[in-house]
């Protein structure tokens, strides 16, 4: 069967290590993980057995990533409506979707945050790491809880635990250095941990500093930007804890936040966007400060998820999702270093999702050219973007179309693994039906297969099919299976 042909190919790949010495090229220790994203939704529509039996044999997968906290779309629940409805489960959508904690929260654990450990009142009966994790390690596959920074703003206490924006207000978002969101990690992390025989942990933070924020540096829809923060006391602290002046850091984002303002209205000045930016950073160089303040205080928490992580549980894998803005912002990726990752991390999903990755780009695009590189044309920002982020592909008209190539996979997944180094594992996402626009890229069989397979040849040690099987083909899941049996020994 399936499962036997896989498990014969991992078999091989670890254990070609006598042949990789004879030859000098690097061989996996372990055999490769083959992940899938999968949440509570998918197991209480279809079974759990003929889910996990089905993952098997159409794709060789080995570890499972279990949402087990989100209120968001985008990990949660099934399809969204608007988009086709996959050939499983049941066929209708979930408008109603909340989210929440998806297993059963312990309240011992969350004594030191205002916010509320909601269980998920989606399935209010079930939990699915309960139900999940045993079928599972009797069928050889590991569980990751896999945990994201999505909240609303209606969870009792979360207002205790918001960023504070550059005019006062609380916005949607935790405050990274605030104690109530940071207890609030910890807490999920070691109930986890402590309460099942879990294999590991992962989080993820789709989120940027407020320079990034405020140039609209990203592949969101918001034609405004970002929100402008963290302004909060605890923050305030911290930068006069680091010596920034905190007046001069208001004042230069004040000033950033008109000249984007009026960028966006249409205006242009005399020296052009780029200079007049530049000297805006040359007059308040605490617009950089504060950037970095704003970045250490969400590696901090990811510090402290992984030293608490060990403190429980030293062999279990503790590591993070790394959003897809690092294929696009070049300034959003000076922020992610993979060797510093190292220090704190057994593992990073890096986003590689080549499919909706065309629109993303070219929303990218849109974005930037409404406020740093408005001198350019859109056309001269992609080919910028494909020099600066080291892989090129299709112009501007045909990406969002057309998708990202599986070269971009191989690059990206390349320059990762380089920068990780031998101890950190670099395990690309791919993307399997992650919802796009009418006109745009859907995902296709051969998409998958050759996504999967540029990963492998790029010196991946694993791959995670993103971002939840409640949205995708299982054609597309067979595809990611056909290219994990064709392994061969490095």
């Amino acid at each position: 069967m399936d499962r036997r042909v896989f498990l014969e190919t991992a078999t091989l790949v670890a254990g070609g290590a006598a042949l990789g010495r004879v030859s000098g090229e690097r061989v996996p220790d372990d055999p490769p993980t083959v992940g899938i994203q999968v949440g509570a939704v998918s197991f209480a529509d279809e079974g759990t057995d003929k889910v996990l039996d089905g993952f098997q044999e159409m794709a060789g997968i080995n570890t499972l990533f279990l949402a087990t906290f989100t209120y968001g779309r985008g990990i949660g629940g099934r399809q969204l409506r608007g988009q086709p409805l996959p050939d499983h489960g049941k066929q209708e959508y979930d408008d109603n979707f909340r989210g929440g904690n998806f297993a059963t929260p312990h309240p011992q654990y969350y004594r030191h945050t205002s916010i509320a450990p909601e269980r998920a009142p989606d399935h209010p009966d079930y939990d699915v790491v309960a139900d999940v994790l045993p079928a599972a390690h009797r069928r050889g596959m590991k569980v990751i809880c896999w945990f994201e920074d999505v909240f609303r703003p209606d969870v009792p206490g979360f207002d205790q635990a918001a960023e504070i924006d550059l005019h006062g207000k609380p916005t949607g978002l935790t405050c990274h250095r605030n104690p109530n969101a940071r207890n609030f990690w910890l807490g999920l992390a070691e109930d986890y941990l402590r309460s099942y025989d879990v294999d590991g942990l992962m989080w993820g933070s789709e989120r940027q500093g407020p320079l990034d924020n405020a140039l609209g540096a990203s592949h969101g829809s918001s034609s405004a930007g970002g929100v402008i923060a963290c302004f909060c006391p605890h923050c305030l602290a911290a930068a006069q804890q680091g010596g920034i002046n905190i007046e001069r850091a208001r004042e230069g984002y004040l000033a950033l936040e008109r000249w984007t303002a009026a960028l966006r209205a249409g205006q242009r000045p005399t020296d052009g966007a780029f200079v007049t930016f530049w000297r805006l950073l040359v007059k308040h160089p605490e617009l950089l400060a504060w950037e970095r303040l704003w970045n250490e205080g969400l590696h901090d928490t990811y510090r402290d998820l992984y030293r608490l992580a060990k403190s429980i549980a030293p062999t279990k894998g503790s590591g993070w999702h790394i959003w897809h803005n690092n294929s696009f912002s070049p300034f959003y990726r000076a922020e992610q270093e993979y060797a510093e990752f190292a220090k704190y991390s057994d593992f990073l999903k890096v986003v590689m999702y080549n499919n909706c990755g065309g629109p993303r780009l070219a929303q990218y695009v849109r974005n930037i050219h409404g406020t740093l590189f408005a001198d350019l044309t859109p056309e001269q920002i992609l080919d910028f973007t494909y020099g600066v982020q080291q892989y090129r592909e299709q112009p501007l008209d045909r990406i969002a179309e057309q998708g990202l190539s599986a070269d971009y996979v191989l690059r990206e997944t390349q320059r990762a693994v380089a920068g990780a180094g031998p101890r950190l594992k670099i395990w690309p996402g791919i993307d399997i039906d992650i919802p796009t626009g009418a006109s745009e890229k859907k995902t296709q069989p051969e998409d998958v297969y050759q996504a999967v397979r540029a990963a492998f040849q790029g010196g991946a040690p694993g791959v995670l099919l993103s971002r939840k099987y409640s949205e995708m083909q299982l054609a597309n899941i067979r595809a990611a299976g056909r290219a994990v049996r064709e392994l061969q020994p490095a």
